[in-house]
């Protein structure tokens, strides 16, 4: 499998804080993964929706020196795209949500799907069906960081295998990724670096 180059450059976050959280301070590189932690509620889902600029929020963040400001929202958001858990769909085919149908078709595969199912209904997904196409959704965009929400919360093992060597892939290519996730195991196989979110703020690796 191969993608388009990923841009270099580092996600540098510097007093970033929302109604409820922060502030936070962070440096996220390319072709890297950083794995986040803590416990349910804590705020580790607001903190990407922040980076991705979806919740409201204050501070700087910039991409290889670029501010997050000089950008149109949705440039920004497809340079560093958020994926959550659970994804929303606006449209009832699976095809409508894809920008190129031909590099969705080429990417299913990867994630234990069959590109049979751009031709389905929404409504006729699984979960995890869902949770797989969203992450093909957003690698169309080729993204230069992904932001993941527990990207395989919902997958049996042979699929969640599947999704973690994609995600390699994409690292080795020069992606960075932010994955949240309760899986130490999974931390461990995709991450190089490990940060821990609690009521306390961002430490490094696991409490």
């Amino acid at each position: 499998m191969s993608l388009s180059p990923f841009p270099a450059g580092t996600l540098r976050v510097r007093g970033l804080r929302g109604a409820l959280s922060g502030p936070f301070d962070l440096d996220l590189e390319p072709g890297r993964c950083t794995v986040l932690s803590g416990p349910s509620g804590i705020g580790k889902s607001l903190l990407l929706r922040m980076i991705a600029d979806l919740d409201p929020n204050q501070g700087a963040v910039s991409l290889g020196g670029m501010s997050r400001e000089s950008q149109p929202a949705h440039v920004w958001r497809r340079w560093v795209t958020y994926v959550p858990a659970e994804s929303g769909w606006w449209e009832d085919d699976v095809a409508a949500h894809f920008a190129d149908l031909d590099a969705a078709r080429r990417l299913l595969p990867h994630v234990n799907l069959d590109p049979a199912l751009l031709a389905a209904q929404v409504t006729q997904l699984s979960t995890g069906e869902r949770q797989r196409l969203a992450l093909v959704r957003a690698l169309v965009q080729q993204p230069h960081f992904l932001l993941l929400d527990e990207p395989t919360a919902a997958l049996d093992p042979a699929s969640r295998e599947r999704v973690e060597q994609l995600l390699l892939e994409i690292k080795a290519q020069g992606a960075g990724l932010l994955v949240v996730t309760h899986d130490p195991e999974q931390a461990g196989r995709l991450g190089e670096r490990q940060l821990h979110l609690d009521r306390d703020g961002l430490s490094e690796g696991h409490p």
